[in-house]
């Protein structure tokens, strides 16, 4: 059963595809009205959310189709201890195709391995949020006319930020990408990150926003995430970090294109919705298109079967606290090799490194 849970699971002629067929659906959205009538989709959250749980349903409801789902883990038998291979088994008996977001890392992951339906990852933990990336490429791409040879910055939370994990790892297979990396040291985008999605492209990293705004075709703001810290104290101390104002927007270059994921706290200055740069809300609109494209494209392949490429180490299980397989306790193990030379395996899960 075809899932997408990582923006890499798209190839970059699949990306091309969705992006042309959500501009059909821009400007034709009466020829798609009945595309998915007599389909259901589950949105599964386990985590709030306004944006992402509301894009996926009016995506649905404007294809003919209708959907069920809940909006609260507490709302769901997870508050009776299900797991989520069980919830998954059970929710493909009801509908056609799944959208999660849960807070642990590689939760949807697990979902797609027992359910019989495609599953959609809508966002897990600090992990990846590949329909974020969708309406972002879809976004970059309607007002910047092109994904290729541009300059963008990435400034806030880079360490937990999942939409900027999900952004890199899509930019990189396009040409001439310049990426700034603008965070606190304590908040700097993973190593991982940038090992394996990062080696062709030209990066940068700094604390200062007004030192790199003048040179960027994108800025890719993201608020500091208080539900990501276990240490309070640190994200008071780290949660006004950058904030952009008119008086720091006018550093910028005309050209240049303000996203933001949402939802905003002070990071963006309300001041700034009114400049022609803003882009964050066409952003959210993008997204809606991008989730009807992506629906209807697993739908149209639900008969097929993609086995994830993973093996298991015997005897090894990923650290990471945050990982679904840490409270998923029949979850099996399974990890990918992405350094055969040195034995370097990561959890399939959340990309954790295995120490072998």
């Amino acid at each position: 059963m075809r899932s997408l849970i990582d923006i890499l699971d798209l190839s970059t002629v699949e990306l091309d595809q969705l992006l042309s067929t959500a501009c059909d659906i821009m400007e034709h959205p009466d020829q798609y009205a009945e595309k998915c009538k007599g389909k259901k989709l589950a949105t599964l959250f386990f985590e709030p959310s306004t944006r992402t749980r509301l894009s996926f349903e009016a995506a649905m409801l404007e294809l003919g189709g209708s959907v069920i789902g809940f909006s609260d883990a507490d709302c769901s038998s997870a508050s009776k201890g299900e797991s989520i291979a069980d919830t998954a088994k059970v929710i493909s008996c009801y509908a056609d195709i799944i959208a999660m977001r849960h807070p642990q890392e590689g939760a949807p992951f697990a979902a797609s391995l027992s359910a019989s339906i495609p599953v959609i990852n809508a966002g897990d933990g600090g992990h990846c949020h590949p329909t974020q990336t969708l309406a972002d490429l879809l976004t970059i791409y309607r007002e910047k006319g092109k994904l290729d040879h541009l300059t963008i910055g990435f400034c806030g939370d880079l360490k937990y930020g999942r939409t900027v994990h999900s952004l890199i790892a899509a930019l990189s297979r396009y040409r001439g990408i310049r990426v700034v990396l603008i965070s606190p040291e304590e908040l700097r985008l993973p190593g991982y990150v940038k090992h394996e999605y990062m080696s062709n492209m030209s990066c940068v990293e700094t604390t200062s926003l007004d030192d790199a705004i003048g040179e960027l075709d994108i800025l890719y703001m993201t608020r500091i995430q208080r539900e990501r810290f276990d240490d309070i104290e640190e994200y008071e101390r780290l949660k006004d970090s950058y904030i952009l104002t008119a008086d720091k927007l006018a550093r910028a270059p005309q050209t240049m294109c303000v996203l933001h994921p949402l939802p905003r706290v002070n990071e963006i200055s309300v001041q700034v919705d009114e400049d022609s740069r803003a882009c964050y809300f066409k952003q959210v609109l993008n997204g809606k298109y991008m989730r009807m494209a992506l629906i209807l494209k697993l739908l149209s392949e639900a008969d097929g079967k993609k086995e994830p490429v993973a093996t298991d180490l015997e005897g090894f299980v990923c650290e990471n606290p945050r990982c679904i397989t840490a409270t998923e306790q029949e979850a099996r193990q399974l990890f990918r090799c992405v350094n055969q030379e040195k034995q370097i395996y990561r959890c399939v899960y959340c990309e954790a490194q295995i120490k072998r």
